[in-house]
C-alpha cells in the first residue's frame, strides 16, 4: 500500500468514527441513536479489518469507493443501515440456454457499490 493509499484510508476510518459520534438517529430517540452508533462503529471496525489484508490498489478503490459511498447514502438518507437491493433470486434476463452460474454472475454485477461487502443473504 502506498503512502497515499495508506492517508487516504485512515483519513477515512477517522471520518466514519466521527460520523458515529456525532450521529442522531432520525427519530429523536436516545435508544434508537445509541444502537445506530454502535452499528456504526461495529460496521466499519468489522469491514476494515476484514479488508486490512489488501494489497491490490484496484481492490483498496474498490473498498474506499463503497465507504464513501455508504458514508453519503447514511448521511443523506440519515440511515445508517445499508439500503436493500430487490432483485429476484432467479429474475435476471439471459439468454435461453444459460444456467444458475449465469445468473450468479448477473446478480454480483447488479449488485450496487455500497453493497460490494455484504454476502447474498
Amino acid at each position: 500500500m502506498t503512502a497515499s493509499t495508506r492517508r487516504a484510508v485512515l483519513s477515512l476510518y477517522t471520518r466514519v468514527f466521527r460520523i458515529a459520534r456525532t450521529w442522531q438517529a432520525q427519530s429523536g430517540d436516545k435508544g434508537d441513536t445509541e444502537t445506530e452508533r454502535k452499528y456504526i462503529v461495529q460496521e466499519a471496525r468489522t469491514l476494515f479489518r476484514q479488508n486490512q489484508q489488501l494489497t491490490d490498489q484496484e481492490a483498496i478503490k474498490r473498498c474506499v469507493e463503497e465507504c464513501e459511498a455508504r458514508i453519503e447514502i447514511g448521511l443523506h438518507y440519515r440511515n445508517p443501515y445499508p439500503r436493500a437491493t430487490y432483485l429476484p433470486p432467479l429474475g435476471l434476463a439471459t439468454q435461453k440456454g444459460r444456467k444458475l452460474r449465469t445468473q450468479q454472475r448477473l446478480r454480483k454485477q447488479a449488485k450496487p457499490v455500497y453493497l460490494q461487502s455484504h454476502d447474498e443473504t
